[in-house]
């Protein structure tokens, strides 16, 4: 064994050791409470949970946010917890860069810059990005990867049963098991920066003539697995828009809705992870501004007939055709639908697609906060799925609630009035599974990506 594998070695070691202690000592806490038949305060054990996970300010706080996302993964109190984790991982000193970059591009490394900053401007969960300048003068972003990320990753997907063994103690009305191997897959693909490269190639040609949305261009030979280059893109935090003119704030509203929802409809790919961080926003004289997608590390390709199901759906809710709703649901691989399960799995359906269905200008939701955003349908789903049974929910859906319940949230912070109902049929014109198949092949071919798994 190498000295490089030892050092892997322990750091797994030491990972599930901290990540065992501090999430099992709240599974042991609330396993007791069922033993000895005492009442569990729900509040306390979140806030003991949030805290274990807080702590370790590693991938597994990404874990903890996917989840946090997806109705009935965990009890309310578990999500109002976890939702306020942030990362909070310390920047790596220059000294420690030098060497990580060393490593990546050759001892030549600073040679290949104009200019590299030493200080990062931006810190994440299993990254930072620093400024640096291009000898032709391009402004860039280098995301480079924190030491021992994949030790750090195999470590908390490891405990991820712990995490859940702890919502089935409290009589769960969802099986959670594709949903854990749909979080490990795509945490696991984070990991891979020459893979994300891949997926910015990617949005460039699904976004390329679309003037709402700016998509950096990659560097390949200032990337690698664990370093990834991209353009510079000036912008600022969606939040410092929130007060602006309401012309404005729909116009964002309106790029965020088209960077998430056309590719999915077109192309089969959704970026699963809005959150404010990973977009900023542009401004151009004299004609308004947009978006800039900065980050493209949790990217889902779905099969096309799972998007041909999605658009299913929706015209069977429209037309009240409970036949194609049924088809929807079969076809994205749930089991055993009785009429009691179709309508608990129409009261989320409904709440995701209520605004799409509705034909004027109006707010995603009036009155609702976007911490709250589907926190009462989930509430209703679960309080029905309860008397049934476990229900398998298929893996995809991980990122497409999440992908849902945050564009939501976005559009509550910015108050946006649009008609969301003309925006998503303007998405789905000329709809077909074989047209969407066509796109796909082409577009994942030309950025070096596999075929989409079958369904």
């Amino acid at each position: 064994m190498t000295d490089t594998e030892r050092n892997r070695l322990s750091a797994r070691a030491a990972r599930y050791a901290r990540v065992g202690a501090n999430v099992g000592g709240v599974a042991a806490r609330i396993a007791g409470a069922r033993f000895f038949g005492l009442t569990l305060d729900r509040g306390r054990n979140a806030m003991e949970l949030a805290a274990a996970l807080g702590g370790l300010k590693g991938p597994i706080m990404k874990v903890a946010q996917l989840m946090a996302t997806v109705p009935d993964a965990l009890p309310p109190e578990y999500v109002e917890e976890l939702s306020k984790l942030q990362s909070q991982a310390p920047p790596m000193g220059w000294a420690f860069v030098k060497r990580r970059m060393m490593a990546e591009l050759g001892a030549d490394w600073q040679q290949k810059f104009a200019d590299f900053e030493h200080q990062p401007a931006a810190a994440a969960s299993l990254g930072q990005v620093h400024r640096a300048r291009a000898h032709d003068g391009a402004v860039l972003a280098c995301k480079l990867q924190y030491p021992d990320m994949q030790s750090a990753v195999e470590a908390d997907l490891r405990q991820l049963g712990l995490i859940f063994a702890i919502h089935r103690r409290m009589d769960p009305a969802i099986d959670t098991t594709e949903i854990a191997k749909e979080i490990s897959a795509r945490i696991r693909e984070e990991l891979d920066y020459r893979r994300e490269a891949k997926h910015v190639a990617l949005y460039r040609a699904m976004l390329e003539d679309i003037d709402l949305i700016r998509v950096p261009k990659p560097w390949p030979e200032l990337s690698t697995g664990r370093l990834l280059t991209l353009d510079w893109l000036d912008g600022d935090p969606m939040l410092a828009h929130k007060d602006d003119a309401l012309e404005i704030r729909n116009r964002l509203a309106q790029a965020m809705f088209t960077a998430w929802w056309f590719p999915f409809s077109r192309v089969g790919v959704i970026h699963g992870d809005p959150h404010l961080g990973n977009y900023s926003v542009f401004a151009r004289d004299g004609e308004g501004g947009g978006i800039n997608l900065l980050d493209y590390g949790c990217i889902r390709v779905f099969p096309p007939s799972f998007v041909g199901a999605v658009v299913d759906l929706y015209h069977g809710l429209m037309t009240n055709d409970d036949a194609r709703v049924v088809h929807a649901y079969e076809t994205w691989g749930f089991k055993r639908l009785s009429r009691d399960l179709i309508e608990t799995l129409n009261i989320w359906a409904r709440f995701i697609y209520g605004p799409l269905m509705d034909d004027r200008v109006r707010s995603i939701a009036d009155g609702v906060k976007p911490s709250e955003y589907g926190r009462r349908q989930a509430y209703q789903v679960h309080t029905a799925l309860r008397e049934k049974g476990p229900v398998t929910v298929p893996r995809e859906f991980v990122l497409m609630d999440r992908a849902a319940i945050g564009l939501g949230a976005v559009f509550l912070h910015l108050r946006a009035e649009l008609n969301f109902y003309r925006l998503f049929n303007e998405a789905i014109e000329d709809f077909s599974v074989e047209r969407v198949a066509a796109e796909q092949a082409k577009a994942l071919a030309a950025a070096g990506l596999d075929p989409a798994p079958a369904p």
